[in-house]
């Protein structure tokens, strides 16, 4: 999660909470299909924070334009610390509100929401995919990480907890105004995106997925 300029003051400590939280589920979903950007020429990272995803995918795809965008300053001066020298030149930062922002047309063939999309409503996400989707390739990649209600049984209880918990802290931290997750990948799925791939982490509760405009990308 990470949309307002209230997570200036978690970004020191966003990471170690995480951590604390989930051990490493999360930073295992957030990378788990980021191999497939080697061959990316431009990506645009929505939400980023403090600046991980960023990292890496300068040192997987090295030939490609990167765009950061994050609506906190508190996260992106750490994004421009951890970043190496030598890519400097090929990122761009942006700090602005994504449900805000115009993106060029069919641009980027990479983009990357990860545990980004639950900082809103369900209307929100469908406004923020719909503003999107032009901005993309024919074969771009859409590499999407969140949590998720599993359909049944003590997974479900337990997420149900851990949700009420987060958006509560969140709420209080940061000004986050949502309470219940946005169905994303049913969403992005309605807006014509193809799932490709899909990995699950703690029964369900956390999933990692691959979707493409063209089902054919491998």
């Amino acid at each position: 999660m990470s949309k307002f300029n209230g997570y200036d003051s978690l970004a020191r400590v966003y990471r170690l909470i995480e951590f604390l939280a989930f051990g490493r589920a999360l930073e295992c979903a957030r990378f788990h299909h980021f191999a497939r950007l080697r061959d990316r020429r431009h990506i645009l990272l929505l939400g980023d924070g403090d600046g991980r995803g960023l990292a890496l995918a300068c040192r997987l795809a090295p030939r490609a334009r990167i765009t950061s965008l994050d609506s906190s300053p508190g996260m992106i001066a750490r994004a421009r610390r951890r970043l190496d020298p030598a890519d400097h030149g090929r990122v761009t930062f942006v700090c602005a509100d994504a449900l805000g922002t115009d993106f060029p047309t069919a641009t980027y063939d990479a983009v990357t929401t990860l545990f980004f999309l639950d900082c809103f409503s369900t209307e929100q996400t469908h406004s923020l995919v719909g503003r999107l989707q032009p901005s993309l390739t024919p074969d771009a990649l859409w590499l999407h990480a969140d949590f998720t209600l599993p359909p049944r049984g003590p997974a479900r209880l337990r997420a149900r907890a851990w949700l009420t918990l987060m958006f509560a802290f969140f709420r209080w931290q940061t000004g986050l105004a949502v309470r219940a997750l946005p169905p994303s990948e049913e969403l992005l799925q309605a807006a014509g995106f193809h799932r490709l791939a899909g990995s699950s982490w703690q029964g369900g509760f956390i999933r990692s997925v691959v979707f493409s405009p063209n089902q054919s990308v491998t």
